[in-house]
């Protein structure tokens, strides 16, 4: 058995693109999320129990500052394109790692927050298994 080294990252300097803008800047969570089913069939008699798994379905979850002055912002963008399919790409260290690559569906975010604090929002967005590049 060979000994597999490990070298983990923390996320601080990633790069996020949905469609032809970087939006790096606006999230503070960015995370591709698996949901697989577990499939059982049992029959009348002990010898007859199976489990399988069912091909995953993917979510991206995007927790971000509530932007509704700047052109283009992440806000205004999920806002606006509602329904559309993106294509997008996630980058969980800028200098040297690998890419994961994958075509969202936009649903738009929340508008508002509580008073006295940053309004920020979460959105989660169906989307394709990620690609890695």
């Amino acid at each position: 058995m060979a000994s597999i080294p490990v070298v983990p990252i923390v996320l601080k300097d990633v790069t996020l693109t949905l469609g032809a803008n970087g939006y790096e800047k606006h999230v503070s969570k960015v995370i591709f999320m698996p949901k697989a089913t577990a499939v059982r069939w049992r029959g009348l008699n002990p010898a007859a129990n199976f489990l399988d798994i069912s091909l995953a379905d993917w979510d991206c979850t995007l927790e971000y500052a509530q932007d509704w002055a700047t052109t283009n912002s992440l806000s205004k963008y999920l806002h606006a394109n509602e329904g559309s399919t993106i294509a997008a790409t996630f980058k969980p260290k800028s200098a040297d790692s690998p890419s994961f690559a994958a075509n969202l569906v936009v649903s738009p975010g929340a508008i508002g927050g509580e008073g006295g604090k940053f309004a920020t929002a979460s959105v989660t967005l169906p989307c394709d298994k990620p690609v890695l590049t």
